[in-house]
């Protein structure tokens, strides 16, 4: 099967050609294999194997867990930005350090997955340098596995996002596990709506802590210059229920439905590009540390 996907800026199209079992192409001509790491499709949470296994131990553990008031004492802490004050580029490196128990399709460090990321964005979309470094940046969150960090559990850090603070959406991975959150029965926010209302924004939600809503405070707090599409993208990337499923649109607003089109673009990148194909760090490291300083001052505050 080959896919082939153009997707202009501000409009998402999508056209499906079956040619080859073997090979899937996205935008300008990159190439992905139609297979995982592992041998399996991506994404696919049913296969039996022991890292299959590991990834729904994760699930149960993380619905379990994460509660709305859980989400506002994160957010509380991790606001504070006392953790640590380096470059982005010092952070990039201590995801050498980092493997994402929830992914089922990589077990290779982080740092990886980034450049692979953003090097094929790069080569389809040459123009659009804040999307190159929002794709190097995406994981960067991911840190909070790590001792000086807190070195919070995996299920406080990685896998699928969702909202806290209404209903769980059935397309929410292993949404099963959800009836032993205590939220679940809540009528505060068990509801459609919850303690939310119809076209509220997105950026009024509280979204289950985890790497994405640090990286997406860190940067926002830090007073980055890339463009409000690109905090979205940092923000919603594991939030599948909404770029994969369509849940939680009526909580959208204008501004949302317009980011999200560029939300749509990376996330085939983001999930596609995964490789045991490594990336040589030192060749690219001079492009993208050019657009650091463009795009973030020197010296964050984590």
């Amino acid at each position: 099967m080959t896919i082939i996907i153009e997707q202009p800026p501000f409009e998402i199209q999508e056209e499906i050609h079956v040619e080859s079992e073997k090979e899937l192409v996205l935008d300008g001509g990159f190439f992905v294999p139609e297979t995982n790491a592992f041998g399996y499709n991506f994404r696919e949470y049913n296969v039996e194997s022991a890292r299959q296994e590991r990834v729904e131990t994760f699930y149960r553990i993380n619905h379990l867990n994460q509660t709305y008031d859980y989400v506002r004492k994160m957010r509380v802490e991790y606001a504070k930005l006392d953790k640590a004050e380096m470059s982005i580029w010092e952070c990039c490196e201590l995801l050498n350090d980092v493997v994402d128990d929830s992914d089922p399709d990589l077990d290779e460090p982080q740092i990886q997955h980034l450049l692979q990321s953003a090097e094929a964005i790069r080569k389809d979309y040459p123009d659009q340098d804040w999307l190159h470094l929002t794709a190097l940046i995406h994981d960067l969150g991911k840190v909070l596995l790590l001792p000086s960090f807190g070195e919070l559990p995996q299920w406080a850090v990685v896998g699928d996002t969702y909202l806290v603070g209404c209903a769980f959406d059935d397309s929410i991975v292993h949404s099963k596990y959800f009836k032993e959150n205590p939220d679940y029965n809540n009528p505060a926010y068990n509801s459609k709506y919850g303690v939310y209302s119809e076209g509220c924004g997105l950026d009024k939600v509280m979204m289950s802590w985890g790497h994405d809503d640090y990286m997406y405070l860190v940067a926002k707090e830090n007073g980055t210059t890339l463009p409000s599409a690109g905090l979205f993208i940092i923000r919603y990337h594991s939030f599948y229920a909404l770029h994969r499923s369509g849940a939680y649109k009526h909580l959208m607003n204008e501004e949302d439905e317009e980011n999200l089109k560029w939300l749509h673009i990376f996330n085939k990148y983001d999930l596609y590009s995964k490789s045991k194909v490594k990336v040589n760090v030192e060749e690219v490291k001079p492009y993208y540390m050019s657009l650091i300083e463009k795009y973030f001052p020197v010296k964050l505050k984590w």
